[in-house]
This record gives structure tokens, C-alpha cells and sequence, in this order.
């Protein structure tokens, strides 16, 4: 079984992710590994200085510049520089980014400035080069502007949507707002101790312990530890770490640890994982007991050795949930 989903504002998103491969079930991706490289700290010049952004960090931006705007190698500016941790190749992190076809000077995407903002890998197997190049090595809360020809960017082939042209450049307005926690980071709470046991190892990962007796027939929750970030609502996108374990074995069907956090609308998984999520905040980590009904239902789920009578226990960590 898979819950995850690489998801984020959809549109935006499409544009700007590659090298994402499909499972074999349905609406069930993961992202690629970050690839082996090390952070490039790009050079601002006079393409990206004669870019001028008005507007504040986190808001939606205004970028205006001489067209057409050539540019043999990406370029980049910082506009304000934040005082957090420096992003790394390979990180997770919470961003903001309009971009604009640098040959007419026209917005053509953005994301959505809503104060959840979109997550992403920072590597070249995930994301544009154009997007790593504008957003590595530089402070969480920095604002940067960068500006990239096409090689950097789609190529001869331009952008899927037709928004930026064959050859055409483009110029990036990117908040850095974050860097994605690899764990929860909430304050541990007390839970019901009839819930099943739950010891975490230096990494943050989880191991389940089953008690003895018959699997509860209703939904249950508890929250592990409580985080201070903003509430995920119906609909977000979340980036969280997970483990699934089959009450009746013991044994643990599907988990991101060991692997890149999982990413998935609250939508597109099973009940169960919805209610365990929806109404928590972000930085918390939380037990779910699912019944089937909740779950895979009658049917089960037999690549991941899960029968209809089978209840499921999820660990989840809330790393950020985007809108």
C-alpha cells in the first residue's frame, strides 16, 4: 500500500516538479531521492539586480523589468535576507514563488500566498534547475530573485502550459519561508495507555507495539506530541513522515522513514489517515486506530498482506501542510 501523493498547489506544481515516478496504485507517487550533489551558491549580475520586486516577504510579489530580458546563466539576487538556518541541497523547504516569462515580462504562475506555503525538495531531480539555483544556500526567511535561460529552465520545448516559450527565459520571485523539519517537533503529551505503545529511535522513527486482545471496533486517536505550527484543513496538502503496522500481525505494510517525507492531499487518502490529520497542527505526531471501514474496507488490501477484517495503526509526524 501507498497513501502518498506528491501534491501541492497543482498547477504551479506541474510546471515546476520533475523526476517524480508513479506507483502502482492509484493517486500514489513518491518524489525522487535528492540527488548527489553539493549546494550552488549562485552569483548575483546585472540580469537579476535590474529586476525590481516591491512587495513583502510572504506576500504576493510585484516584479518589473526591461523586456526582453536576455540572460546566458542563471543569476541571482537576494532582496532580503532572512536570519534562519541556511537551505541545503537536498532539504525540504517551505517557499512562495511567482514566476515570469522573462522574454514578455508577464506573470504566468503563483502559488497561493495563503500563509501555508507549498513544500518542496531542494534538488535537481526534483525540481526545475532554475528553481534549486534560486532557492539553495541562502537563509530561511530570505526573499531572492533569479533570472535563468531556458536550459536552466524548459528548454527549446517551452514551459507544458505554453506560458513560457520555446527559448524563453524566465525570471523567479522565490520566499524561502522555511526548512522542512525532518520529525515532530511538538511538546510529548500524555495518551490513553490502552492505545498502542509508541518508542521513537534518535532519528524520530517509530516502533509500534501491539497489545494483547482484539483491535478496538471504532476509530481512535491520540496525539503524541503537540505542535505549535497552523491547523491542516480539508483539503491541504501535507507533508508528513508515517508508519502503518496491521494490528493482527504486528508487522509494519508501508512507511516514509528511511525514505524522503511523504507529500498527499487530505483528500486522496484512505478515511481513516483524513481524520487522523484534519483539525491537528503542524509539528504534532499522532496515533490512529483504523478499522476497516475507515481503511481498505471489505476488500482489503492484498499487495500489502491487508485483509477486511484487518485494523491498521498509523504513526504520523506533521512536518507542514501547504494550501
Amino acid at each position: 500500500m501507498r497513501v502518498r501523493s506528491v501534491i501541492a498547489p497543482a498547477a504551479l506544481t506541474a510546471l515546476l516538479l520533475t523526476g517524480c515516478s508513479s506507483s502502482a496504485e492509484p493517486a500514489a507517487t513518491e518524489p525522487s531521492a535528492p540527488s548527489a550533489g553539493t549546494c550552488v551558491d549562485t552569483a548575483s549580475g546585472a540580469a537579476s539586480e535590474s529586476v525590481a520586486v516591491e512587495g513583502s516577504r510572504g506576500d504576493a510579489p510585484t516584479a518589473t523589468f526591461e523586456t526582453p530580458l536576455d540572460v546566458e546563466k542563471t543569476e541571482r539576487t537576494i532582496v532580503s535576507e532572512g536570519d534562519g538556518e541556511e537551505t541545503a541541497h537536498g532539504d525540504w523547504a517551505g517557499i512562495e514563488v511567482t514566476l515570469y516569462n522573462a522574454a514578455t515580462g508577464e506573470k504566468v504562475q503563483s502559488s497561493s500566498y495563503a500563509g501555508a506555503p507549498m513544500q518542496v525538495m531542494i534538488a535537481d531531480d526534483a525540481l526545475i534547475p532554475a528553481l534549486v539555483r534560486a532557492i539553495e544556500c541562502v537563509p530561511a526567511g530570505s526573499r531572492v530573485v533569479s533570472v535563468s535561460p531556458a536550459a536552466d529552465a524548459w528548454g527549446e520545448e517551452g514551459s507544458s502550459d505554453g506560458a513560457i516559450g520555446p527559448g524563453d527565459g524566465v525570471v523567479i520571485v522565490a520566499d524561502v519561508l522555511s526548512i522542512t523539519p525532518e520529525k515532530a517537533t511538538g511538546e510529548p503529551q500524555d495518551v490513553d495507555p490502552a492505545l498502542p505503545a509508541v518508542t521513537l529511535d534518535k532519528s524520530g522513527a517509530p516502533t509500534v507495539t501491539i497489545p494483547d486482545g482484539e483491535a478496538p471496533a471504532d476509530f481512535q486517536l491520540g496525539v503524541l506530541k503537540k505542535g505549535g505550527g497552523i491547523t491542516v484543513e480539508d483539503g491541504d496538502s501535507v507533508t508528513v513522515q508515517y508508519q502503518g503496522v496491521n494490528w493482527r500481525t504486528g508487522e509494519v505494510f508501508d512507511q516514509s522513514w528511511g525514505d524522503a517525507p511523504a507529500q498527499f492531499g487530505t483528500g486522496q487518502v484512505i478515511a481513516g489517515f483524513t481524520k487522523a490529520l484534519v483539525g491537528q497542527t503542524v509539528g504534532s505526531q499522532v496515533i490512529a486506530v483504523i478499522p476497516p471501514e475507515d481503511g481498505y474496507g471489505a476488500q482489503g488490501s492484498e499487495s500489502a498482506g491487508i485483509k477486511g477484517t484487518d485494523t491498521l495503526v498509523f504513526v504520523v509526524d506533521i512536518l507542514a501542510t501547504s494550501r
